[in-house]
């Protein structure tokens, strides 16, 4: 059965919203932000993909969001965007699931409730940060804020994570638990990722480099952060208005005999980490019409949602939107002619896991 998409609500590095989005793509340029890490030798600067959740109180009442950490507002901002492109903002939405994915979960709340457990003891260790820790409070907040009465589920499987909540999403439309499924997928920077990187990465970790995702000899990822929702019903064949998600392949690569869409056009999720390398070098020697998208939004787990919802607007437009200029040379597609037939989606682990979404019109 395939997934039509209704609606489509997106935030990063980019910016808030569809236009955002599209603006960047069109342009084939969005600068990273600069944050500061701490390290034994002083703070250090270093580039990041920054999501702005500013727009929030336009859809929800500002007192509301108290005690929500960022990780949620995300998620809620990106619900709310996706179900107003959909003229679902505000209907009865009790047939609707809610599923998210996620790579990292809430990491700011989560360091922060292990800080305030190491230095005030279990007893007096902050309940809001333990609330808003667990990965499922994300789904908490946008269903009792959106009144979205329907299935809750958060999938943590990594960079699997959307690929394996799309498969969920699948079988309860097809199971007819529910008419429509709020789908999204959010991940955060945070203090600790950044220091992570800085320790591993070190003069990578800087705001002197691009992220030059197919040039598999060096490491050139820059961390992300943000949320791309989808609303998704049945295909009844009353038409979408961003096409429809036909296929979702999960597993191991060496275990398809038949890769996945073979005579698509592949949004390929290479994200600039130099040890993915060898798998996407493999897959691109029998899939060379590929693009990729990853230096607008950055790396980060759930990069596939965003590379769907690339995909998806495609459809809508016609056409496929340029590439990141500088970036993509030499993989055997012309974007200025190529039309938007099946797109699917390519997610590798470092483990030569694969996961593939096809999105056709």
């Amino acid at each position: 059965m395939n997934l039509s998409i209704q609606g489509i609500g997106v935030l990063g590095g980019f910016g808030c919203g569809t236009d955002a989005l599209v603006s960047a793509l069109s342009s084939g340029q969005c600068k990273p932000q600069s944050v500061s890490v701490k390290t034994s030798q002083g703070p250090r600067e270093m580039a990041a993909f920054c999501a702005d959740t500013s727009r929030l109180e336009e859809f929800v009442n500002k007192k509301n969001l108290r005690r929500i950490d960022h990780f949620s507002k995300m998620a809620i901002l990106g619900s709310c965007l996706a179900l107003q492109d959909a003229g679902k903002l505000g209907e009865d939405l009790s047939r609707m699931a809610t599923i998210i994915a996620t790579g990292y979960g809430a990491t700011r709340t989560t360091y922060a409730f292990l800080d305030s457990f190491i230095v005030d003891g279990d007893s007096c260790s902050s309940p809001t940060y333990f609330a808003n820790s667990v990965h499922n409070a994300a789904v908490a907040h946008v269903s009792t804020l959106l009144n979205i009465t329907g299935p809750g589920l958060t999938v943590s499987q990594f960079e699997m994570s959307v690929a394996s909540a799309l498969l969920t999403a699948r079988c309860w439309l097809e199971d007819g638990r529910v008419d429509s499924v709020l789908f999204g997928a959010v991940d955060e920077y945070c203090d600790v990722l950044g220091y992570c990187w800085h320790r591993y990465f070190r003069d990578r970790a800087t705001t002197e480099h691009d992220m030059d995702p197919f040039n598999f000899d060096v490491q050139s990822a820059i961390p992300g952060e943000g949320a791309s929702f989808f609303v998704l019903t049945r295909d009844d064949g009353g038409g979408s208005r961003y096409g429809s998600i036909k296929d979702v392949c999960l597993g191991m690569m060496d275990h398809f005999t038949e890769p996945p869409g073979r005579d698509s056009v592949f949004f390929i999720g290479a994200d600039g980490h130099k040890e993915y390398g060898d798998h996407y070098q493999r897959f691109l020697s029998g899939h060379p019409r590929a693009a990729c998208y990853t230096p607008l939004y950055g790396s980060l787990p759930i990069g596939p949602a965003f590379d769907i919802a690339v995909a998806a607007l495609s459809i809508k437009s016609g056409k496929i939107f340029p590439v990141p200029t500088g970036k993509n040379e030499g993989l055997g597609l012309d974007t200025a002619r190529e039309s938007p037939g099946p797109i699917c989606c390519v997610k590798m682990s470092s483990r030569g896991e694969l996961g593939a979404v096809t999105v056709e019109a």
